[in-house]
């Protein structure tokens, strides 16, 4: 179980790097000052774009901003643009639901484990990620 991806790990990479530039940042300068795949980093780009998170200008002298301040982008919104709605665990047995989900005290514990971890993420925002480094 992975709780950040390497998509998104990368997102936010990118996004704390966009956030303390001044002006626009293109893809080729991020990708070379993050040590990052070019089209890898491109997709992710396009994937933040489409989610509202970024602003992409295009031409010449084009690159990307982002859409709203570093403080209101949350890192749970970037993962669930990677990732999907945040679970611990899907609470399935042979890809099926598990026939004891209503009863098991693992799941419980676990669903209690998720809402605790989940409101911690939802206090981490870019902008502060920025400031601590």
């Amino acid at each position: 179980m992975k709780l950040i991806t390497r998509d998104s790990d990368y997102a936010i990479r990118a996004l704390c790097c966009i956030a303390a530039a001044k002006g626009l940042v293109s893809v080729r300068d991020l990708s070379k000052k993050l040590d990052m795949p070019y089209p890898f980093l491109r997709k992710i780009l396009q994937a933040l774009t489409q989610a509202g998170l970024l602003l992409s200008i295009k031409g010449r002298s084009g690159g990307f901003k982002l859409a709203k301040s570093a403080k209101k982008i949350l890192i749970v919104e970037v993962t669930k643009v990677f990732q999907g709605k945040f679970i611990l665990t899907e609470h399935t047995f042979k890809g099926k639901i598990c026939p004891q989900v209503n009863t098991c005290k693992l799941k419980k514990q676990l669903d209690n484990i998720e809402k605790d971890v989940y409101v911690k993420l939802k206090k981490i925002n870019i902008a502060s990620i920025i400031e601590k480094s």
